[in-house]
C-alpha cells in the first residue's frame, strides 16, 4: 500500500509543475501581446510621420526631422531643395490617377537616391523636399545639382506597357543656420516657381508617351 506522504508529496510536486507551466505560457502570451502593442504603436507613430504612398516623411516630419538636423549639422552647409512636377495633371487625366500614383512613387524612389542619407519628404501632391548636406554652396555647385536633379527625375518611368516622361521644376537655397530653414525653403520655393516660369514660357511641353518595345 503506497505511503500517504509519498502520494501527497507526487500530488503537490505534480501541482506545482504545472503551476509553474500555467504560469510560463501566461508570461509568454503577455510578452506575445507587448510586443503586438509596441509593433501596432510604431506602426501608428509610422503612419502618422509618413507620406502613404511613398514612405517618405510627411510634410510635419521633414520640420521635426529638419530642425533636429540643422541643430547638429556639425558645420556641414545644407541646401534646401524644393521641387514640384510639370503639368502632373496631365498624367491623371490621360491614364488615371493609378499611373499618376505609380508616377508619385517613381519620383520619391528617384529623390531618395539622389539624395542617398539626406532628409527627403513628400510634402503633398506632387510637391518634394529635401534638406542636403553639401560640400559647398558655391552657386555653380547649387546649379549643377539642380541640373543633376531634373535629369534624373526626367528619366522615362514604366506604365504598364507604356513609359511616361514628366519634368520637374526644382529650387535649391543654402540654409544659413539652424534658425534660417524656413527662409531658406521660401527661397528655395521661389526658385523652383522661376524655373517653372522659364519653362513654360518655352513651346508648349507634351507629356512624352512611349509603347514598350514589345508592343513595337
Amino acid at each position: 500500500m503506497p505511503d500517504p506522504m509519498t502520494v501527497a508529496s507526487g500530488v503537490s510536486a505534480a501541482g506545482a509543475l504545472v503551476s509553474a507551466w500555467q504560469l510560463r505560457r501566461r508570461a509568454l502570451r503577455a510578452e506575445a501581446e507587448i510586443q503586438l502593442l509596441q509593433a501596432e504603436l510604431a506602426a501608428e507613430r509610422h503612419a502618422a510621420s509618413h507620406d502613404p504612398l511613398t514612405g517618405l516623411p510627411n510634410r510635419r516630419a521633414f520640420y521635426r526631422l529638419a530642425a533636429a538636423l540643422l541643430t547638429g549639422a556639425g558645420g556641414n552647409p545644407l541646401i534646401a531643395v524644393v521641387l514640384d512636377l510639370d503639368d502632373f495633371k496631365q498624367v491623371n487625366d490621360r491614364y488615371g490617377h493609378a499611373a499618376g500614383d505609380q508616377v508619385l512613387i517613381s519620383v520619391a524612389q528617384r529623390l531618395a537616391a539622389f539624395a542617398g542619407d539626406n532628409l527627403v519628404a513628400r510634402l503633398g501632391g506632387d510637391e518634394f523636399a529635401g534638406l542636403l548636406v553639401s560640400p559647398t554652396v558655391d552657386r555653380r555647385w547649387i546649379e549643377h545639382a539642380s541640373r543633376r536633379l531634373c535629369d534624373a527625375l526626367a528619366a522615362p518611368i514604366p506604365l504598364g506597357s507604356r513609359t511616361v516622361q514628366v519634368t520637374a521644376s526644382v529650387g535649391l537655397a543654402p540654409v544659413h543656420g539652424p534658425t534660417q530653414l524656413a527662409e531658406a525653403l521660401c527661397r528655395a520655393d521661389a526658385a523652383m516657381y522661376q524655373a517653372k516660369s522659364v519653362a513654360a514660357a518655352r513651346p508648349a511641353r507634351q507629356l512624352v508617351d512611349t509603347p514598350h518595345l514589345a508592343e513595337r
